[in-house]
């Protein structure tokens, strides 16, 4: 049983690969830390737990997995998690990966149980057969497409969309950069197969930007924030208004499934946290800024442009991924056509794992 179990993810690991090389499959690369939460657990003005109502709530699982992106986790800084689940036996461990990919192929293998990715991510992981499903989505705010762009070096005779054509265009494959890139294409009547696309995580790419490099970047915050600020990048355009659903909370189907109670608290205090952040966006600048390194005045700007707290998943919202899926398939992007219901709970399991606050949100 255990070596076909095995063979099973290796199969999946060397499908992803098709989908997404380079820069997917590279974990102990990508995996670049797992450690407790930060002290820092800031949590004035913030909404309260009902603590009374989850003092004799016992969960099936000791230890909560939850992994990050290297852009920042306001949720792992504050701690927030950690100060309504210890106390109730379940310990919070982080892992922090590269970008959305890197993080779902980690969840593939049983490395992490949760993880907030962009719309593109989930899709590519049920292409290759992983076992994940949605657990919530990310409220979209007037700001968010502020916070990812399509960019060129300050001295770069590109001046439109348009003239990206035949030009060398790095993102990561299969994350978020993936889709709005070919949303955006399609808007200046070109196709994906009209430009050089260049497969590389945000972390490596920043540098060779710097350096002159790379002649077109698809990428989000904090480095698109750095370096518009820091080295003169030119947006040619952001992703306001591109369509999309926005992004996810995803997890495993058997830690969603053992652990419905454990999963609405998780989702609770991630959008309690949200609501807190997004009254507080100066005091989030000022936590997040010193663990990317990052000056005040740079962060306050990736703070203010950002979302943060969370929806429910809804038969609306599921539609729109559904198309983010179908525009892959007809892209020739993916090879077969993806079914997003099959990475889906059932009715009854949402009722049991969704907050009030994020239901009535479509």
């Amino acid at each position: 049983m255990f070596s076909n179990t095995v063979r099973t993810k290796a199969t999946i690991i060397r499908k992803l690969a098709l989908f997404v090389m380079p820069g997917f499959l590279a974990l102990s690369s990508t995996l670049i830390s797992c450690t407790p939460n930060s002290n820092n657990t800031n949590t004035a003005n913030e909404p309260k737990a009902d603590t009374a109502a989850t003092k004799t709530v016992s969960f099936k699982t000791k230890v909560l997995r939850m992994g990050y992106q290297s852009s920042g986790d306001l949720v792992r800084v504050r701690g927030v998690l950690e100060k309504r689940l210890e106390p109730l036996g379940v310990k919070v461990e982080w892992a922090q990966f590269a970008q959305g990919p890197q993080l779902m192929e980690a969840m593939n293998v049983g490395k992490i149980d949760v993880g907030s990715v962009g719309e593109t991510p989930p899709i590519f992981a049920q292409a290759a057969g992983a076992r994940i499903v949605y657990l919530a989505g990310r409220r979209i705010t007037p700001t968010s497409g502020k916070g990812s762009a399509i960019v060129v070096p300050k001295n770069s005779p590109i001046k439109t969309l348009a003239e990206i054509k035949g030009q060398k265009v790095v993102f990561q494959k299969g994350s978020a950069s993936h889709y709005f890139i070919i949303q955006a294409l399609k808007e200046v009547g070109l196709k994906y197969s009209d430009i050089q696309v260049l497969s590389m995580p945000n972390v490596e790419a920043r540098g060779a930007f710097i350096q002159g490099t790379i002649p077109v970047w698809v990428t989000g915050d904090p480095h698109l924030a750095l370096v518009e600020k820091l080295h003169g990048a030119r947006v040619l355009r952001d992703a306001t208004n591109i369509g999309t659903p926005g992004g996810y909370y995803v997890g495993t189907r058997e830690f969603a499934r053992d652990n419905p109670e454990l999963v609405r608290v998780i989702l609770e205090e991630i959008d309690k946290n949200g609501q807190w952040a997004e009254a507080n966006r100066k005091e989030v600048a000022k936590l997040i800024a010193p663990v990317l390194k990052i000056d005040l005045p740079i962060q306050e700007v990736i703070s203010e442009r950002a979302n943060y707290r969370l929806k429910g998943i809804t038969p609306e919202l599921m539609k729109a991924q559904q198309n983010v899926a179908d525009l892959f398939y007809t892209e020739k992007i993916l090879p077969k056509k993806i079914d997003v219901q099959e990475a889906l709970l059932t009715p009854k399991e949402y009722a049991a794992i969704t907050p009030p606050t994020l239901i009535s949100e479509k």
